[in-house]
């Protein structure tokens, strides 16, 4: 036991010992510093001094007021970033911060927009809101029902799509042509036997799955008349395929 006592004092020693070191970094935090700051709260728009303005010390809740012509002292405040709150009636709520070398009296002014003060009182109860200027939102019209699910896909961002519009634009004159230049994605041609579409991340000479209004269609898909496509998705790889699509061959 004796053995076992001694061994569990060496154990907990060096613990104790840094709890104190805390505990001791902790004291000396809380003691008042060497600098200083001065200087007025003046209005950032106008430039007139704000008197009867609070500035509030954040690491010490200690609080200075400015006189009537919007000058201040603040003493002892700690060396390094000290940041301040400045409240005036009248003005949003604003903070500074500002970095105190060690002795240093520093003498600045501390700028409140009453510009803001508008936008401040709307948000406060009791006082009439401020009307705002109507906004435009658009967005893309629907396809229709039928293409609801291409629609829920399509703004997930996962996969390449293409529609309507767009094919017509480019004027593509085949499936294969369409999908032509899409990354991961590449098209075979050569041996009289036409053009193949094949996935750069499949297993060499792996097709991919056609899928025609929501069903398999590998032995129409490849053939489908460019003309007759109102929309197209392309997934290059099982990580992008929709969970509705994945299966073995995804």
């Amino acid at each position: 036991m004796r053995h076992l006592a001694s061994a569990l004092r060496r154990a907990i020693a060096p613990a104790l010992c840094v709890v104190c070191a805390v505990c001791l970094v902790g004291t000396a935090g809380a003691q008042k510093g060497d600098a200083a700051l001065s200087g007025r709260v003046v209005d950032k728009s106008t430039g007139a001094p704000v008197a009867r303005a609070d500035i509030i010390n954040t690491g010490d809740s200690r609080v200075v007021v400015t006189d009537s012509a919007g000058l201040f002292s603040f003493p002892d405040l700690r060396t390094g970033i000290v940041r301040l709150m400045v409240r005036a009636s009248g003005f949003p709520t604003t903070t500074v911060v500002i970095a105190l070398a060690r002795g240093e009296r520093m003498i600045r002014d501390l700028e409140v927009d009453s510009t803001k003060a508008a936008s401040a009182a709307s948000a406060t109860p009791g006082r009439p809101a401020q009307p705002l200027p109507g906004v435009s939102v658009t967005a893309p019209a629907s396809r229709g029902p039928r293409y609801a699910d291409f629609e829920r896909r399509q703004a997930t961002g996962r996969g390449h799509y293409l529609t309507r519009e767009e094919i017509e634009k480019a004027g593509y004159s085949s499936l294969q042509d369409a999908v032509r230049g899409m990354r991961g994605v590449n098209v075979e041609c050569g041996g009289g036997l036409g053009c193949h579409i094949r996935m750069s991340r499949a297993p060499m000479q792996c097709s991919p799955d056609y899928i025609v209004d929501e069903h398999v269609q590998n032995s129409f898909g490849p053939s489908t008349a460019i003309r007759d496509i109102e929309a197209l998705e392309v997934y290059t790889g099982p990580s992008d395929v929709p969970g509705e699509f994945a299966g073995r061959n995804a």
